[in-house]
C-alpha cells in the first residue's frame, strides 16, 4: 500500500468534491456567481469550505508526492495521514454545523491538525533538500 498516493488522491477527491457541491449549492440558490455572506446560507458554508481546501490541499499534495520520493521515516507517513485526515475534518466543521458563525470542535481540530502536519511535512521537504 502507497500511502503517500493514497493521502494525494484524497486530497485531490477533497477538492473535487468540494467543488462539485458549490455546484450543486448555486444550482439550488440559481446563483451563477457570487453568495451572500451568511454562515449558515449552504452556498457560502460550500464556497468557504472549497476555498479553503483549494488554500492548502494543492501544497499538501506536493510536499507528499516530494516526501514520497525518497525512503522516509514512519513519522513523515503520520504527517501525510494527520494532514490529509485534518484536511477532510476541517471541511465536515464547515459544512455540517448548522452555521459557520459559533465555534465548532471539528473545525478547530482540523485547522490545527493542518497546520502541525503542514508544518511537520514542510521541515522534512526542507531537510530532504539539505
Amino acid at each position: 500500500m502507497n500511502v503517500a498516493l493514497i493521502c494525494i488522491g484524497l486530497l485531490g477527491l477533497l477538492c473535487i468534491a468540494t467543488g462539485f457541491n458549490v455546484t450543486v449549492q448555486r444550482g439550488k440558490a440559481m446563483a451563477m456567481y457570487g453568495f451572500k455572506e451568511n454562515p449558515e446560507d449552504p452556498l457560502y458554508k460550500a464556497s468557504r469550505a472549497h476555498g479553503n481546501t483549494i488554500e492548502y490541499a494543492p501544497i499538501l499534495a506536493v510536499m507528499i508526492f516530494v516526501l514520497a520520493q525518497a525512503p522516509m521515516a514512519e513519522w513523515v507517513m503520520w504527517s501525510m495521514i494527520l494532514a490529509t485526515f485534518s484536511r477532510y475534518l476541517l471541511v465536515a466543521g464547515l459544512l455540517l454545523p448548522k452555521t459557520m458563525a459559533k465555534p465548532n470542535p471539528m473545525r478547530f481540530v482540523g485547522a490545527l491538525g493542518t497546520f502541525i502536519a503542514g508544518g511537520i511535512l514542510a521541515v522534512a521537504t526542507v531537510t530532504m533538500g539539505l
